[in-house]
């Protein structure tokens, strides 16, 4: 990618308009650190509830518990989906004796 472009967002300047970066495959690594802030926030929720189900085993604590521990699962994902876009994508390979300049 080239820096600057709307398709990275690590370029001086700018961020490319809204619209611009929420369209898939732009600005993959900032949609990744946003989904790592939500996870590591849901983990906390998550893990006080479990803590506190364990000394009042209260019923709201752990509905609680669940709900956060499906959102550590669903930003989990979130987060590697915008990693995975982010990887390099490799280049084809030709293959020896696929010559087609002869084919017209």
């Amino acid at each position: 990618m080239v820096a600057g472009s709307h398709r990275d967002c690590r370029g001086v300047g700018t961020l490319p308009p809204v619209f611009d970066i929420l369209n898939t495959g732009h600005c993959e690594p900032l949609k990744a650190g946003v989904h790592g802030v939500l996870l590591a926030t849901v983990a906390v929720c998550a893990a006080y509830n479990a803590a506190a189900w364990l000394k009042r085993r209260q019923r709201h604590l752990a509905v609680n518990f669940i709900i956060y521990g499906a959102a550590v699962l669903f930003e989990r994902r979130h987060v590697q989906q915008h990693l995975a876009a982010c990887a390099p994508r490799p280049k084809p390979r030709l293959v020896a004796g696929t010559d087609l300049s002869d084919a017209a």
